[in-house]
C-alpha cells in the first residue's frame, strides 16, 4: 500500500495562492498567456524551494520567505530622481506603468498592452521547475515596460527604467531590444519605501554589433523581499558590459541568466554587494558560451558586515562549438564582522577543448599592515578602515571608464558607507 503524505503548505505559499486566486481575474493578457500564467502557479503549488533544491542550497526560499504581504491597491508610489543627470525615465509605479519620458528614435509601449494583445506571452516562465523567481513574476506581472532600439540607433541619453513601491506586492516586467549596431546606457532602478514583496524580471535582446551598458540598482529598503532576474541574448560581436549593485533589502535574490550565441562578443559583468544589518543576498549567474571565439569576464564584490549574509553561485557552460572561448571569473569578499557570512560557489562545465577558462574566490579581513599604514601617517582607525573598504568596492566601478556613471555610483557608495561605515 502506499502512502503519500502531503507536505503542509507555509503561511507564505498560502498567500501567494489566494493572492493569485484573488487577482487572477483583473490580470492582463489573452488566452495565451493565461495558460502561463496557470503554468506559474501549478509551479507555486510544488512549493516555495528550499535548500535541498541545487540552485536554491544557499537561500532557502521556503524558510526566509517567512510572509507575503497583501495586495496594496491605494499605496502611492512616485517616480525618483535618475542615477544619471538628463536620463529618460520609465517608471513603473506599485507595479503599474506611469508616464514615460520617450528618447526620439525608439519605441514604447507598456507591458500591460502586449499581454493584452499575447505578442510577448512567450517570455512568460517559467522554464524550468526550479525557476521561481520567473513563476512568481509569470503569475502576478501586470505591468512594465517593452522598447524597441532600432539598429545603428545611438541613443544620446541613458534609459533608466525605474521600479518603485509604496508597500504590499509589486511584479514588475521589461523586455528590451536592441538593434544591430545599436548603443545605449540603461538603468535598472529597484527601490521603494515600504515592507513588500517585490518581483522583477527584464529580457534584454542585443542585436550584432551592438554596445550596451546595463545597471541593475537594488536598494529596496530594509523589510523588502527582492527576486529580481534578467535574460539576455548575446549576438555576434556585440559588447555588453552589466554592473549589479544590491544595497538594501532583507531578502534579495538577483538572477542573471546569459547566452553568448554570437561568435566574436564580449561580456563584461562587475557586481559590489553592500550587505548589513540581518539581510539575506544572493547573486546567481549562469553563462552560456555557445558561440565561437567570446570572451567574457566576472568580478564580484562583497562587503558584509553586521549579521548580514550573502551568496554568490556563478557558472560559465562552453559548448562545443564555442572554440576559442576566454572566461574569467572571480568572487571577492571583505567580512567585516565574525557574525556576518558569503558563501562563493564559483562553477565552469567545459565541452570544448580550445578554451582560457578559470575561477577563483577569496575571503578576507581587513589587511592589519594597510590598516597601520595609514594610521601610521595620522588618519583614524574608523576613517582608516572606510578608506580601505571603499577602495575594495570602487576598484571594480572604475572599470566602467564611464565617468558619470562611476561618479553616480561611487556616490551611492558614500551614501551607503555614510549610513552603514
Amino acid at each position: 500500500m502506499n502512502i503519500q503524505t502531503q507536505i503542509k503548505r507555509t503561511a507564505a505559499e498560502d498567500a501567494l495562492l489566494q493572492a493569485f486566486a484573488e487577482r487572477a481575474e483583473y490580470l492582463p493578457g489573452n488566452t495565451a498567456v493565461a495558460e502561463k500564467r496557470n503554468a506559474a502557479v501549478e509551479v507555486l503549488k510544488r512549493g516555495l524551494p528550499n535548500r535541498k533544491v541545487e540552485a536554491w542550497h544557499y537561500t532557502d526560499l521556503r524558510r526566509l520567505l517567512s510572509s507575503v504581504p497583501a495586495f496594496d491597491l491605494t499605496a502611492h508610489a512616485a517616480p525618483r530622481e535618475p542615477l544619471l543627470a538628463g536620463s529618460a525615465v520609465l517608471p513603473v509605479l506599485n507595479g503599474v506603468a506611469g508616464r514615460a519620458e520617450v528618447p526620439e528614435g525608439i519605441s514604447v509601449a507598456s507591458m500591460a498592452a502586449k499581454l493584452t494583445d499575447g505578442s510577448l506571452a512567450s517570455l512568460l516562465g517559467p522554464d524550468e521547475a526550479d525557476d521561481t523567481v520567473s513563476a512568481i513574476n509569470a503569475a502576478f506581472a501586470a505591468d512594465g515596460f517593452a522598447i524597441d532600439i532600432p539598429a545603428g540607433t545611438a541613443l544620446e541619453r541613458p534609459i533608466e527604467l525605474q521600479n518603485v513601491q509604496a508597500g504590499g506586492q509589486a511584479h514588475t516586467r521589461f523586455a528590451v531590444r536592441a538593434g544591430e549596431g545599436a548603443k545605449a546606457t540603461i538603468v535598472e532602478r529597484q527601490t521603494g519605501e515600504g515592507d513588500a514583496l517585490v518581483s522583477s524580471v527584464s529580457h534584454l535582446d542585443v542585436g550584432d554589433g551592438a554596445e550596451i551598458l546595463w545597471l541593475i540598482i537594488q536598494e529596496q529598503p530594509e523589510g523588502a523581499s527582492h527576486l529580481g532576474q534578467i535574460n539576455v541574448r548575446i549576438g555576434k560581436d556585440v559588447k555588453l558590459t552589466m554592473f549589479v549593485m544590491n544595497a538594501g533589502g532583507k531578502l534579495v535574490r538577483q538572477e542573471l541568466r546569459l547566452v553568448a550565441e554570437g561568435q566574436g562578443s564580449e561580456f563584461r559583468l562587475r557586481g559590489v554587494n553592500l550587505l548589513s544589518g540581518q539581510t539575506h543576498c544572493e547573486v546567481t549567474m549562469v553563462l552560456d558560451h555557445v558561440g565561437p571565439a567570446t570572451v567574457s569576464t566576472e568580478t564580484i564584490r562583497n562587503v558584509v558586515t553586521d549579521r548580514a549574509e550573502g551568496a554568490f553561485q556563478g557558472q560559465i557552460r562552453v559548448a562545443r562549438e564555442a572554440q576559442k572561448t576566454d572566461a574569467k571569473m572571480a568572487c571577492n569578499t571583505l567580512l567585516l564582522s565574525d557574525e556576518g557570512s558569503f558563501s562563493a560557489k564559483p562553477e565552469l562545465e567545459i565541452f570544448a577543448d580550445d578554451v582560457a577558462c578559470g575561477h577563483g574566490a577569496t575571503v578576507t579581513e581587513i589587511e592589519a599592515d594597510h590598516l597601520f599604514y595609514l594610521m601610521a601617517r595620522g588618519i583614524d582607525e574608523k576613517t582608516a578602515r572606510g578608506l580601505l573598504v571603499k577602495a575594495f568596492v570602487a576598484e571594480v566601478i572604475e572599470e566602467l571608464e564611464n565617468e558619470p556613471v562611476i561618479e553616480a555610483l561611487e556616490a551611492k557608495l558614500d551614501a551607503w558607507f555614510a549610513q552603514h561605515g
